[in-house]
């Protein structure tokens, strides 16, 4: 992978979007300051961020090659907003979100997020014509790695090998984790056995979902502005920030998703396609909504 030499400000301007497009703004406000943040508001102030950055880049023309960044991100952060903040509240989504059942409330939590997706890919197509041309391709899942000494990743390695060690490890870390936080009867494990096409169906839906709008689709727009490794550093904590108030909670849950953004994206760079990246988050995945679907279960209901 090699990087594009590209101006200081306009790697240093992207940084400071990506920043105050993220959760960042919202996780001052309320772990800070005490104010609670509501999607309305959080949009709001990143729409502004990007009404901003789309003036700025019209009056400093050095700047103009972030605008696909820019508009890309506006139709990120509006269909979220448009999906999860109103189609949601429609009487019919609230019944399926609220129901009971894990196989109607997950899928119908997954519907919301495809339309965002779809809405994502509408917008790039428009833009950028060719599928291939936002990782929505599979790619070479053989092609070679870059190496990373820290990793053990060396020179010569492929994908088609690493992809398979990254999916078992993560998948089983993230397993690991689960059962130790979690400690399911085994009776419980059993009665979810039945939610099994479903949560292999959420899993599929929901690495897709955060693999097409958290990561291809800012890639294909970051990298010729600022440069094939600066956009995966923007994606990659772009991604972690968001996962502040996941499992686990606060920094360290930030930091493990950054990580494991940062390796996802890599693969999707160096193999210009989506396979590894969607591969190895469905299977991390597949154990999330497993236990989630173990939660839903009422002990001796």
């Amino acid at each position: 992978m090699k990087s594009i030499q590209s101006p200081k400000i306009t790697i240093l301007v992207a940084w400071v979007i990506v920043l105050l497009t993220s959760l960042l703004p919202k996780i001052i406000l309320q772990e800070v300051f005490k104010q609670t943040v509501s999607l309305d508001t959080q949009s709001i102030m990143s729409l502004s961020v990007i009404a901003v950055g789309f003036l700025v880049t019209l009056i400093w023309q050095p700047l103009r090659g972030l605008r696909p960044f820019l508009i890309l991100l506006a139709v990120l952060v509006g269909s979220q907003w448009l999906v999860y903040n109103r189609i949601d509240e429609l009487p019919f989504y609230r019944t399926w979100l609220r129901n009971p059942s894990f196989n109607v409330s997950m899928l119908a939590e997954q519907s919301l997020n495809l339309m965002v997706a779809l809405v994502v890919i509408a917008a790039l197509l428009l833009m950028r014509k060719k599928f291939s041309d936002f990782y929505l391709a599979k790619g070479d899942i053989a092609a070679p790695a870059e190496p990373v000494r820290w990793m053990g990743i060396k020179q010569g390695d492929r994908w088609n090998k690493l992809g398979l060690i990254l999916t078992i490890c993560i998948s089983l870390g993230t397993l690991a984790f689960l059962v130790i936080a979690g400690r399911p009867p085994l009776d419980i494990v059993i009665r979810a056995l039945p939610f099994l096409p479903a949560i292999l169906l959420a899993a599929a839906l929901n690495a897709f979902y955060e693999e097409v709008t958290y990561k291809a689709t800012l890639l294909s727009v970051l990298e010729s502005p600022v440069g094939a490794r600066q956009a995966l550093y923007m994606v990659a904590v772009y991604f972690g920030i968001w996962h502040f108030y996941g499992i686990p909670y606060g920094v360290v849950g930030v930091l493990l998703a950054t990580f494991l953004g940062w390796i996802l994206a890599k693969s999707m760079q160096e193999t210009r396609g989506l396979f590894w990246a969607w591969f190895i988050h469905f299977w991390q995945d597949v154990w999330i909504f497993s236990f989630l679907a173990i939660g839903s279960i009422t002990p001796g209901g």
